[in-house]
């Protein structure tokens, strides 16, 4: 077990802080933002949240640190509530805008405000300026940066107090390819290096190479919280892509055998019902020829979008 994050704090090691989201609900006016959202983030993972706009992704991140208050539940870091931490930067790190700073501040003297408040030692800001990229850019006024050097500098602050527990909202807004490729490798070191880490993103693409677990969230509630691999298994149903120059003979026998059969293309059948040495052995004991045979593989992407089409409260119209 490493040291607590607090000195005065001891009740609750490193090791042990997680992010734990319990029964949630918070209503604006006639809007229910959240309806009973309960969820956790465990150490040593990088956990995606991720559901369509209006799902309640910002307003639970923003109850986990205290800024909204529920009507009813609880959220808890490392077993307590944010706002009763001691330096809490210390257990949680966290950005949600990247563009909540003082522009007329350099780069430095933003964090140095941060450290500071924490009881953070200077050396501690140069060190994570380095880490982000932005030693060459320290004494810049952060008001004329960039989206990606501001994500950047929203990160640099949410590893200053060297926390457990990470909860970032968006990071990859803004960065260009090196950007992207740079946070999915800080990502999955932060979680090898035991630390809780919650990532609210739009780019299924980015989280399906770095996230070891997923919770979806759709008007207010959790929708999926699982393993990437067991979502991706689910979604995918066994469907089997078939393609041989007899369809029609070979849609007949694995009907007789229970599989679901649909034209995919053509010469080309989707089969799902049947695992793929099944389909083999019934076309093989029927002489129906085939050339290929492929399990079908959703991107999380696909898995996403079909477990959320019911869950979209904003949807366009169709274009002509």
């Amino acid at each position: 077990m490493r040291d607590a994050a607090v000195a005065g704090d001891a009740a609750v090691v490193r090791d042990d802080v997680g992010i734990e989201v319990s029964g949630l609900r918070k209503r604006f006016g006639a809007t229910q933002a959240l309806d009973g959202m309960s969820f956790t983030v465990r150490p040593g993972r990088v956990t995606g949240f991720v559901g369509p706009n209006g799902a309640g992704k910002s307003t639970t991140m923003r109850v986990v640190l205290g800024l909204d208050a529920p009507d009813e539940g609880r959220a808890l870091v490392g077993g307590r509530p944010y706002r009763s931490l001691r330096s809490p930067l210390r257990w949680l790190g966290s950005l949600l805008d990247a563009g909540a700073l003082q522009p007329s501040r350099t780069a430095r003297h933003h964090l140095l405000w941060l450290a500071h408040s924490q009881g953070l030692p200077p050396s501690r800001v140069d060190q994570v300026l380095e880490q982000v990229g932005l030693a060459g850019a320290a004494r810049r006024r952060a008001g004329g940066f960039s989206l990606g050097m501001r994500q950047r500098l929203g990160i640099a602050a949410a590893l200053l107090g060297e926390p457990p527990a990470l909860m970032l909202d968006e990071p990859f807004n803004g960065l260009d390819p090196e950007g992207i490729r740079w946070i999915r490798r800080l990502l999955t070191s932060l979680a090898a290096e035991g630390r809780a880490v919650l990532v609210s993103s739009h780019l299924m693409s980015e989280l399906e190479d770095v996230a070891d677990h997923v919770v979806v969230v759709g008007r207010g509630r959790v929708v999926a919280d699982t393993g990437v691999r067991e979502l991706l298994a689910r979604v995918s149903a066994g469907r089997v892509t078939l393609r041989t120059s007899e369809a029609r003979a070979a849609a007949e026998v694995l009907a007789r055998a229970g599989g679901a059969v649909r034209t995919a293309g053509p010469q080309a059948l989707e089969v799902t019902g049947l695992p793929g040495e099944a389909i083999v052995a019934r076309l093989t004991e029927a002489n129906v020829p085939f050339a290929e045979l492929a399990t079908h593989r959703p991107t999380l992407e696909e898995a996403y979008m079909a477990i959320t089409q019911d869950s979209v409260e904003y949807r366009a119209g169709v274009e002509r």
